[in-house]
């Protein structure tokens, strides 16, 4: 599976941010259509349906879990070849067992975990663009998708992941 060239850290700082407007502009709308069920299935199988409460869980959780594996990843400093064995998949045990969890949390805890967590990330670019711009280079194998860089994580499972869940809630919005 190829994966997606480096996003540079000016472009991943207005998507961050974008991203973050954007679920702020989304909160008074889920918010208003409360109360939100619990989804009967928010597995991985073809038969699984997330709601919004299920859905802003998973955006908590994935923010704080890949924000760990990308510091270990650039704190491993690996080049290509010898990447540092990172990750998980969709259904990793403790990752479902924390979206259980964390659907039952208000929503306005849930959109402030998600403000706080992209809030971490920019701080994060923002930091790294300043005092070490190569950190990035770092690499990382995960178990599905291959070797990546720490930048190309970033890119991958944090930006454009937190666009499409956007697109998602929007979508269940409309729906």
């Amino acid at each position: 599976m190829e994966t997606p060239p480096p996003i540079p850290a000016d472009e991943a700082l207005a998507r961050l941010a974008a991203s973050r407007a954007a679920f702020a502009a989304l909160r008074p709308r889920v918010e208003a259509r409360q109360p939100w069920p619990l989804a009967q299935d928010f597995g991985t199988g073809p038969e699984a349906s997330w709601g919004p409460r299920e859905l802003l869980a998973h955006t908590c959780e994935m923010l704080s879990f890949w924000y760990g594996e990308f510091a270990r990843i650039v704190e491993a400093g690996r080049s290509a070849g010898d990447g540092l064995p990172f990750g998980r998949d969709s259904d990793d045990m403790v990752r479902l067992a924390i979206i259980d969890r964390d659907r039952r949390f208000t929503l306005a805890d849930q959109f402030e975990r998600i403000d706080d967590g992209i809030a971490r990330w920019e701080r994060t670019v923002e930091a790294e663009a300043a005092a070490n711009p190569g950190a990035g280079d770092a690499v990382g194998r995960h178990p599905r998708l291959g070797e990546m860089t720490a930048d190309q994580l970033r890119g991958r499972i944090i930006v454009a992941h937190l666009e499409g869940h956007i697109a998602q809630l929007e979508q269940i919005l409309a729906g």
